[in-house]
């Protein structure tokens, strides 16, 4: 097992937690104002929720750490069966799949980041595009039909949003194409736009990867994660108030 990914640290959290709980329930209980078992559970859900923030998990663990304790009691109180148990975390597995390694949650964007990205590209030739992490491919199956002449392909990790995209794609009769596979794995060289919507985490090895491999007059666009480059980023505001999309030119 690899001990650093962020499951395991949220796992130990929820340990830790446990124990001062436990340790002030105890107390209560001999002074004769026991806590009940809803109160427990906010309580160490609470508190594992302030350690993860305070070692500095990304921001969707702390949802997590916080309901867990009281998702646990309640599928508790309500007998729910072994196998909705088991139904439910093979349905997450299949959407959600290696985010505890990759830190990279489902993100999707949304027609005004890709009206955007669009108005980047250079006209009149036919280009190579790829959005890694593609979720349910709605970003690629745009470009598709903004851009006929070019090539599109999504690449998705999680099982259950590829199966979505191809089905999607299938119906739609898109010349989109997906793949399932890990973007890491990809070469960057071969493609004229590189489009992500990752997450913090993810972002300083992607810069790396684009680094190495993306070349002279292809374009890196990431939506809302800042692309850590020293210089030669633009950023739009794609709408009100909303997240930046930043595009790094090569």
């Amino acid at each position: 097992m690899n001990f650093r990914v962020p499951a395991f640290h949220a796992l130990l959290v929820q340990a830790g937690a446990l124990l001062p709980c436990v340790a002030l329930a105890v107390a209560l209980d001999a002074l004769g104002h026991g806590l009940t078992l809803l109160q427990a559970a906010l309580l160490q859900g609470l508190l594992a929720a302030g350690i993860s923030w305070k070692i500095g998990l990304a921001r969707w663990w702390l949802l997590i750490q916080l309901l867990f304790p009281i998702a646990l009691l309640a599928g508790l109180a309500l007998h729910l069966p072994p196998w909705l148990a088991a139904a439910a975390f093979l349905v997450l597995l299949g959407w959600y799949w290696s985010t505890y390694r990759t830190q990279v949650p489902y993100y999707p964007s949304n027609p005004a980041v890709w009206r955007a990205v669009l108005a980047e590209l250079p006209q009149g030739r036919v280009l190579r595009m790829i959005d890694i992490g593609s979720g349910l491919g709605g970003f690629a199956l745009h470009l598709a039909v903004a851009r006929p002449e070019s090539e599109v392909v999504g690449i998705e990790l999680a099982p259950v949003p590829w199966l979505v995209s191809r089905l999607r794609a299938a119906l739609a009769g898109s010349r989109a194409r997906f793949v399932r596979g890990d973007y890491e794995q990809l070469n960057f060289a071969e493609y004229d736009l590189v489009f992500a919507y990752l997450s913090p985490a993810a972002m300083p090895a992607l810069w790396r990867k684009a680094q190495r491999e993306m070349r002279a007059g292809s374009l890196l666009a990431s939506y809302e994660f800042e692309i850590p480059a020293a210089n030669g980023i633009k950023t739009i505001r794609t709408t009100e108030g909303g997240p930046l999309l930043y595009i790094r030119a090569f």
